[in-house]
């Protein structure tokens, strides 16, 4: 047991300082005080992505999309929130690293800090104690941390069954993965409870859903704009630059969902 987390601790920070080495193969040029990189909504790979879109879109609509209702029909409000705490501080590690890596020390010990006081008095995250407390809440991952030293975006990428991403947000899936405490516990109790985070998600995200259905004459390209500028806010803490919201509706080659765009990297 003590060989197989050593050797998952030591793929993680393997996984940690290849980050480091691709931003500095990746960089802009600009230097780490820069942040941010030459936003884009390229979008090279769309035939293959829009398959991939459409295949999850269909198995979202006949499956996870019932299951998601039916799970909100029989499960009280309180309840799904509480899931949705214990969930959501199970991720924090995640965010407390993230921050201690770009940089933020203050912003990282507050992190700690909160994750700390929701899985002790907030019993294990189900209840959020920590913003009563003053810690406020952050959203920070590994693909915010390379566009903050520099990473090129890279393509834009639809995975199947997981959704939008970009080539630079892929390492996070693993920094995810190793700072999860899930990760670490025996495998009987680790597929339920998976599955319940995947239901609860889904359920958090029906209101989102029936709001695209409505609104969008294409899905595929509202889903991706809307992400990449949802990566934009995140990775400029909620201050992106007027210019490059500006920028981001230039499209030369007058598809509005090909390659095109300018300003910050999302």
């Amino acid at each position: 047991m003590r060989t197989r987390r050593a050797g998952k601790l030591a793929t993680f920070l393997f996984i940690i300082f290849a980050a480091g080495v691709l931003s500095g193969c990746a960089t802009t040029g600009q230097g780490p005080s820069a942040k941010h990189d030459v936003v884009s909504n390229a979008d090279p790979l769309q035939p293959m992505n829009r398959d991939f879109f459409t295949l999850t879109d269909t198995l979202d609509k006949y499956f996870m999309t019932p299951v998601a209702k039916g799970y909100v029909k029989v499960t009280p409000q309180l309840l799904r929130t509480a899931v949705t705490n214990f969930f959501n501080n199970l991720s924090y590690l995640n965010v407390a690293l993230n921050s201690f890596l770009q940089g933020k020390i203050d912003e990282g010990l507050n992190d700690s800090c909160r994750f700390l006081f929701n899985s002790t008095i907030g019993l294990g995250g189900i209840a959020d104690v920590s913003t009563a407390l003053g810690f406020k809440q952050h959203d920070e991952d590994l693909g915010q941390t390379l566009a903050v030293w520099g990473t090129e975006q890279g393509p834009y990428l639809f995975l199947p069954l997981t959704g939008p991403n970009t080539v630079r947000n892929l390492p996070d899936y693993a920094s995810r993965y190793f700072t999860n405490p899930l990760t670490y516990i025996s495998g009987g109790l680790w597929l339920p409870i998976s599955i319940l985070d995947i239901i609860n998600k889904r359920a958090n995200l029906l209101q989102a859903t029936n709001i695209v259905n409505e609104a969008a004459v294409d899905k595929y390209i509202f889903t991706r704009e809307a992400w990449l500028q949802h990566r934009r806010y995140l990775i400029y803490d909620g201050n992106p630059p007027v210019e490059d919201f500006n920028q981001m509706f230039d499209d030369p080659t007058g598809d509005n969902g090909g390659s095109g765009g300018g300003g910050k990297s999302p």
